[in-house]
């Protein structure tokens, strides 16, 4: 089994209680902006904690890689000099989008690079 990548030890203890039977961990990383705590990856979907719900409620939502139809790489200046010059990816899912900033682009990298895996 592969080494788990993650930022939190809570954050990956919290995906873990929730795991199917028989599916891996990829990795675990730390959101930070509103309204997303985390994004965690497995071999079965994407999950992702939001904070944005009313009353401080928070959702964690899984998404099946067969429900992604796009992965976006987000950035508020140009990609002239490189493909991931940002920590933030869109996920694009049925008519809703979830954005998630991560603390560098070597994140946002990694989770583009699994999902595309996945979705492809």
């Amino acid at each position: 089994m592969a080494q788990v990548v993650y930022d939190r030890k809570e954050q990956l203890q919290q995906i873990e209680s929730g795991l199917m039977p028989g599916e891996q961990i990829i990795a675990v990383y730390d959101a930070i902006g509103a309204g997303t705590g985390f994004l965690g990856l497995t071999d079965k979907r994407v999950i992702v904690q939001d904070k944005s719900f009313v009353g401080k409620k928070i959702a964690i939502t899984s998404i099946p890689y067969g429900k992604v139809s796009a992965v976006s790489v987000v950035s508020n200046k140009s990609i002239a000099g490189s493909f991931f010059s940002s920590g933030a990816i869109a996920i694009h899912v049925g008519t809703h989008t979830y954005e998630v900033e991560f603390r560098g682009d070597n994140k946002a990298h990694h989770v583009h690079n699994v999902i595309l895996h996945f979705i492809s």
